[in-house]
């Protein structure tokens, strides 16, 4: 296992803010993709954390990102609205949509928000969660570059294609949060996995030839991830492939024409126009007590409801610091700029 590097966060989210700031990013913008960068690896999700400026680093120099480009709201009609993302870093535009969500939401009771030419959205929890905390009950999804085979194939033509689905909770308690990839893994979990010389589980991957592997590696020789759950996750992937890509004008993933980009889309309702916030809430909470009571499988610790492992390791992260692998605290070193005389 490779070495690793343990930073505290506000030192870990003022790097970032320095490496993007120095590839050309205004500095409030660069503040939010590094929050949301760093919040990433609170929540122990290294595979979306800091490890993504070396590849939005390359892609700002391919002229993928557009570093200093700004989200603005294209259309707006009842309860539907368009983001458009103008090619920038997708953080600042998904959370241009969050807020558009929540405003018309507050209006119509339910909005839908699409969010197109948008670049890498970081963790989608984030943003339903945020909504979550609004007192909304929210999804989202979004579609991404081919690297997923289909299920009963072996070449990649979906992408990891995340779904999220966040609710309301009791005062203080974190809202329940689903977050997961429609692949058996999230890609950046490969090269974390990569990264600390780690195997990768069965029933992740296939190599270039169609074998089951457990090496990371064969991922980046031309192997392909797999859907979660066989043809589920596969249906699921397929039909966010679909909306994610074809709402919002992005293209499907292995189709002619792909721009390369997140197709996002958020949904939010307003809990008070079905029932009470505070009575569903509560229900919320004796839903909590109820799965922690109940008696622990063998070899488990006991019954956990979505987002409270991220907390868990928020407040540890927060605490302790975020383990950085080595190799790749070097290689993001190496992309902050200097100045003349100046120690690296």
């Amino acid at each position: 296992m490779d070495e690793v590097v343990r930073v505290g966060a506000a030192e870990l989210e003022r790097f970032a803010s320095r490496v993007l700031e120095g590839l050309g990013t205004p500095a409030d913008l660069a503040a939010v993709v590094a929050g949301s960068l760093v919040g990433a690896d609170l929540a122990g999700h290294g595979s979306h954390g800091v490890r993504r400026l070396e590849p939005y680093a390359a892609f700002v120099r391919s002229g993928q990102i557009v570093a200093d480009a700004r989200a603005s709201v294209e259309t707006a009609d009842g309860a539907t609205a368009v983001v458009d993302g103008h090619y920038g870093f997708g953080q600042p535009a998904a959370r241009r949509a969050v807020d558009v969500a929540a405003e018309r939401a507050a209006e119509h009771g339910t909005a839908i928000v699409a969010i197109r030419r948008c670049n890498h959205v970081g963790r989608l929890g984030e943003y339903v969660e945020d909504l979550a905390r609004r007192g909304l009950v929210a999804s989202a999804f979004c579609h991404a570059d081919a690297t997923v085979a289909p299920f009963g194939g072996r070449g990649r033509r979906l992408g990891t294609n995340p779904m999220a689905w966040a609710a309301p909770a009791g005062d203080g308690a974190p809202p329940l949060v689903l977050d997961w990839a429609t692949s058996a893994s999230a890609e950046g979990k490969l090269a974390v996995a990569r990264a600390r010389g780690e195997q990768v589980p069965p029933d992740v991957l296939v190599d270039a030839a169609g074998a089951p592997s457990t090496d990371p590696q064969d991922f980046y020789d031309g192997g392909a991830l797999l859907p979660f759950g066989g043809h589920k996750g596969y249906a699921l992937s397929l039909m966010i492939d679909v909306v994610g890509g074809l709402l919002t004008g992005a293209g499907a993933a292995s189709l002619p024409g792909y721009d390369g980009t997140n197709g996002t889309v958020l949904v939010a309702h307003d809990v008070t126009r079905f029932t009470p916030l505070a009575r569903f809430t509560e229900q919320v909470e004796a839903l909590r007590e109820e799965l922690h009571a109940t008696p622990p499988a063998p070899g488990s610790d006991g019954v956990l409801l979505s987002g409270e492992p991220e907390e868990a390791a928020r407040r540890h992260h927060l605490a302790h610091g975020v383990d950085v692998p080595a190799g790749t605290w070097t290689a993001l070193n190496d992309l902050v700029p200097h100045t003349a005389g100046e120690q690296r």
